[in-house]
């Protein structure tokens, strides 16, 4: 499980570059200032979170354990649902796509919270 981890962090954070240049060179004077920055807020979870699966998949390595299995498929869920309700909303103009995206923040939430249950499990 823990390379499918450390495969999926280094996609997303090959897209979360990519996304964050179309969002700097491709974006900026055809969006609102705000829609710029909320675009720049997905793309900035989706590294953070990107990152984080990468130091997941090398934990899991060397400690497995389920909690750690279940953090990283909640930082997949989360980024997916947080970051792509964000990008979706600033592309299409659908606002309603908004009210997703606090559960991809709570999703991202319960990764962290199952990483450190994780890590206070280790001996």
């Amino acid at each position: 499980m823990e390379r499918y981890f450390l495969i999926i962090g280094s996609i997303s954070a090959f897209f979360a570059v990519g996304l964050g240049a179309f969002g700097a060179h491709g974006l900026e004077g055809r969006l609102e200032p705000s829609d710029l920055q909320t675009f720049e807020v997905a793309v900035r979870y989706q590294m953070y979170h990107a990152l984080a699966l990468l130091f997941l998949g090398l934990l899991l390595e060397r400690w497995p354990g389920s909690l750690g299995i279940w953090a990283g498929w909640a930082f997949v869920a989360g980024t997916l649902i947080f970051s792509g309700s964000l990008y979706t909303l600033v592309l299409t103009g659908v606002r309603g796509l908004g009210v997703v995206t606090p559960i991809g923040g709570l999703a991202l939430l319960a990764g962290w919270v199952l990483s450190a249950a994780h890590l206070v499990r280790l001996r």
